[in-house]
């Protein structure tokens, strides 16, 4: 997880996918960490793996670094991290965390409709 000067990087997915009906939309995703902490990879390596299987070609990652950034965290109210942040499609969406539960983070970022 290599960083530029203001420790933001950008990802994106180059294939298209046909996961679902809406699959033309594209999906903006801001990943918010603390260093590169094992809690902050294990989050992006999640995110990237998910990315890479349910929207392949469709997404873009921002990660920011907070501890070099701090100020960044204020224009989407983050107070943990790891969090993603899905900005596009709208309404915006928070999942806090590692990622790691596959199903939570689909969830999430309505890739899969909500269980009862």
């Amino acid at each position: 997880m290599a960083s530029s000067g203001d420790k933001r990087q950008a990802i994106s997915g180059e294939e298209e996918c046909q996961d679902r009906p809406e699959s033309g939309r594209q999906y903006e995703l801001r990943l918010y960490v603390a260093g590169q902490t094992p809690r902050s990879m294990e989050a992006f390596a999640n995110l990237k793996k998910i990315c890479e299987k349910h929207l392949k070609g469709r997404y873009s990652i921002e990660v920011i670094d907070l501890l070099e950034n701090p100020r960044l965290a204020k224009g989407d109210q983050i107070l943990a991290v790891p969090t993603l942040v899905r900005r596009l499609p709208e309404p915006v969406r928070k999942i806090i965390g590692t990622l790691a539960d596959t199903e939570r983070v689909l969830v999430g970022l309505d890739l899969r409709p909500r269980r009862p």
